[in-house]
């Protein structure tokens, strides 16, 4: 192969990956998938709340296929606002929550404090409703929940186990906001960002029934060694935090719908890969773990199939979701799916005939305005060749910055949704 058409595959491999990504993006767009998972109008009132980065997007798709009247509000994340006629749209901090969303965390529950039973609420979470609903249970304030939001975020704890003390410190999450409603119907549609799909773990679970418990989130902050101020250890330690369970009468005739989820985001994502001769294989849409251990394993699982045929032949690739983590040390800002792929990319070494993409789905890796990164077999030997050391970059959680010299960082603004994160591996063929 001559070093033009070598150059022009390179290049073809690439762009494929990144239409694989696409896809699983346009998948679990609101506009596609809420419509089919509306309840019945109600004779009473229709009452529209939500949180999440793709809460806007899903009040917009809302308006459009609802035909009688209806009212509310929905929190998202600043930059991800849709226009829309009867829901107010109200922007926010994540993943460190702020002012804007303690008020609308407030005005959420005074919408809903005067129901009866003839009125249906109508409840839009996303990912990313956690920090967008910031309300602290009596006696924190707000600098309380961003302290305690900060440290879970560098602590190396997973999506559950944070949302676990986010539950316990909230005045609006685990249940509450569902218990606030009664005696109106809640019916809840959820996009999922969350490994195992879990609607507690969705946003932390405003409108669900929590069966953790503040020893739970005790465990949590111990096991990680997370600071906290003794007054919100104390939130845990008297009970006072407690969140709604499961059976609670509040909660009996409510109902919940996953309307879009990673898993179908990666089936998307490989009918596009078949498409263009690749045999797919979906190796999970749950897996965790620190970010740069699952690049290690990832990257063996490459390699076997290019050297070996095994267990996969190429051309082949490899899909996967799930929400792993990473635990700051160094200077860097993190990023879980750039620290994935470049530690994917140091075990690799370089091989000729493996390429990779890794990028979170609602457009945000960490918290950079950067989705991911794409990996092709010369990225580390161009970063040396530019005195940028790949080893130096992930011991520093630096990745965003090494994907960023390469100009090989996949940037796409607000995606209006959120499957948590996408990865892709392309072996190609020998």
């Amino acid at each position: 192969m001559t070093r033009a058409a070598a150059s022009a595959q390179d290049e073809d491999y690439a762009a494929l990956l990144r239409r694989l990504f696409d896809a699983a993006v346009a998948a679990a767009q609101p506009s596609k998938r809420l419509a089919k998972h509306l309840p019945s109008p109600p004779k009473g009132r229709t009452v529209v709340v939500g949180a999440g980065k793709a809460s806007a997007a899903m009040a917009q798709g809302l308006e459009a296929a609802w035909r009688d009247p209806l009212s509310g509000l929905v929190v998202t994340r600043y930059g991800y606002a849709k226009p829309c006629e009867h829901i107010a749209i109200v922007e926010a901090s994540h993943p460190v929550p702020d002012a804007a969303g303690l008020d609308a965390a407030r005005k959420t529950l005074d919408l809903v404090s005067h129901l009866t039973a003839d009125d249906l609420v109508i409840a839009l979470m996303s990912g990313g409703g956690s920090a967008l609903l910031p309300l602290p249970v009596a006696g924190l304030d707000l600098a309380d929940k961003q302290d305690v939001n900060r440290a879970l975020l560098k602590s190396g704890a997973s999506i559950s186990e944070m949302n676990v003390v986010r539950r316990h410190l909230s005045a609006i999450k685990g249940g509450r906001l569902a218990a606030a409603c009664h005696p109106a119907k809640v019916v809840t549609l959820l996009i999922s960002d969350v490994p195992g799909d879990d609607p507690v773990d969705i946003a932390s679970g405003p409108t669900v029934g929590d069966p953790t418990t503040c020893d739970d989130a005790l465990a949590v902050i111990r096991r990680y060694g997370v600071t906290a101020r003794p007054h919100v250890l104390e939130a845990l330690t008297s009970g006072r935090g407690e969140s709604v369970k499961p059976g609670d009468p509040r909660l009996a005739k409510n109902e919940t719908h996953l309307i879009a989820t990673p898993q179908m985001a990666l089936e998307a994502a490989a009918v596009a890969a078949r498409a263009r001769g690749f045999a797919v294989h979906i190796l999970g849409d749950s897996i965790e773990g620190e970010a740069r251990e699952v690049g290690k394993v990832m990257a063996g699982l490459a390699l076997q199939a290019a050297n070996r045929g095994q267990p996969f032949a190429p051309p082949c690739v490899l899909l996967s979701g799930g929400e792993t983590t990473v635990t700051v040390k160094g200077a860097g800002c993190g990023g879980r799916n750039v620290e994935f792929l470049l530690s994917l990319g140091v075990a690799l070494r370089g091989h000729p005939r493996i390429y990779a993409i890794a990028g979170d789905t609602d457009g945000v890796d960490g918290q950079v305005d950067i989705a991911g990164a794409v990996l092709r077999p010369n990225s580390l030997e161009e970063a040396r060749a530019r005195g940028v050391s790949p080893t130096k970059a992930l011991d520093s959680n630096d990745a965003h910055a090494f994907f960023q010299t390469l100009g090989a960082s996949v940037i796409t603004g607000p995606t209006y949704t959120n499957v948590n994160d996408f990865r892709a591996i392309l072996v190609a063929p020998g």
